[in-house]
C-alpha cells in the first residue's frame, strides 16, 4: 500500500507540475514569449538560492563538501558546454565564413542547445531528490506523504515554467519540450522507488543531489539566459525585463515559503 502511494504521489508531483506549468507557459503567458526569458532566469536563480541550497545547508553535511560539490557542478556544466562547442563548432565554420555570417549567431544557437541539456540534467537530479523526500514522508506517515507530494508539486510549477522557456529556445515544438521536461519529472518516481528501498542510505546523499541540481540552474541562468537579456533596450522595455525577472524570483520564493510552512 505504501509503495503504491509513493508511486502515485511521485508521478503526480513530478509530471503533474510539468503539465500545470505548460498550461500557464503555453496558454495564459504564451503572448509574453519575449519576457519569459526574464521570468525563467529569475525562477531558476530563485529555485537554486532560495530553495535548494538553503535546504542542502540545513542538513548535517559539511558546508565545505557542499560548496565543493557546487563548484564541481558548475565546472562540469562549463565543460559540457565546451564539449558541445568542440563537437559542433567545426560543422558550420566554413559555411559561415563563406556566407559572411557573424559567428555570434552560431554561438547563440549553441548556447541554447547546451543550456537545454544542462536544465534537463539538473531537473532529473532534482526530481530524483524530490522522489526520495516524498518516499521518506510516506514511510513516516501516509498523511505527511500526501502533504509533501502536494508541496513538491506546487513549488515545482514556477521552476518548470522556466525550464520550458529554456527548451523552447532550441525548438519551436511545444510538444517536444513538454515531453522532455515530463521525462525528467518522471525521474521523481525512480527516486521514490529508490527512497522506499534505500531511504536510510540515500538520505545522507540528499543534500548533494540538491547542490548538483542547483549548479545546473545557476549555470544556465548566468551563462545562457542572463547574457541574452544584456541588450540595449528602451527604458520601458528595460523596466518590463526587470519586473519579469523579479516575478520569477517572487513566484518561487512565495511558493517555496508556503510549502515549507506546511
Amino acid at each position: 500500500m505504501i509503495l503504491i502511494a509513493i508511486l502515485v504521489g511521485t508521478l503526480a508531483a513530478g509530471i503533474g507540475s510539468v503539465w500545470l506549468a505548460a498550461l500557464l507557459s503555453f496558454g495564459v503567458l504564451a503572448r509574453y514569449t519575449q519576457h519569459m526569458l526574464s521570468l525563467a532566469a529569475g525562477a531558476l536563480l530563485a529555485t537554486a538560492f532560495m530553495h535548494l541550497l538553503p535546504e542542502a545547508f540545513e542538513s548535517k553535511a559539511s558546508p565545505d563538501n557542499l560548496f565543493a560539490a557546487l563548484l564541481v557542478g558548475l565546472v562540469f556544466f562549463f565543460l559540457l558546454d565546451k564539449a558541445e562547442l568542440y563537437h559542433h563548432g567545426h560543422e558550420h565554420h566554413d559555411r559561415q565564413i563563406s556566407a559572411g555570417h557573424h559567428e555570434h549567431s552560431h554561438g547563440h544557437s549553441h548556447t541554447a542547445k547546451s543550456g537545454s541539456w544542462a536544465v534537463l540534467t539538473g531537473d532529473s537530479v532534482h526530481a530524483f531528490g524530490d522522489g526520495i523526500l516524498i518516499a521518506s514522508a510516506f514511510v513516516a506517515d501516509m498523511r505527511l506523504g500526501v502533504i509533501t507530494a502536494l508541496a513538491v508539486l506546487a513549488h515545482e510549477i514556477p521552476h518548470h515554467m522556466g525550464d520550458l522557456v529554456v527548451l523552447r529556445q532550441t525548438s519551436s515544438n511545444r510538444r517536444a519540450a513538454l515531453v522532455k521536461v515530463s521525462m525528467a519529472g518522471a525521474v521523481t518516481a525512480i527516486g521514490g522507488l529508490a527512497g522506499y528501498w534505500l531511504v536510510e542510505l540515500l538520505q545522507d546523499y540528499l543534500p548533494f543531489f540538491l547542490v548538483a541540481a542547483s549548479s545546473s540552474f545557476v549555470y544556465v541562468a548566468l551563462a545562457d539566459l542572463i547574457p541574452q537579456l544584456q541588450t540595449r533596450l528602451s527604458a520601458r522595455e528595460t523596466v518590463a525585463q526587470i519586473c519579469w525577472l523579479l516575478c520569477g524570483i517572487a513566484m518561487v520564493t512565495l511558493v517555496s515559503g508556503l510549502a515549507h510552512g506546511h
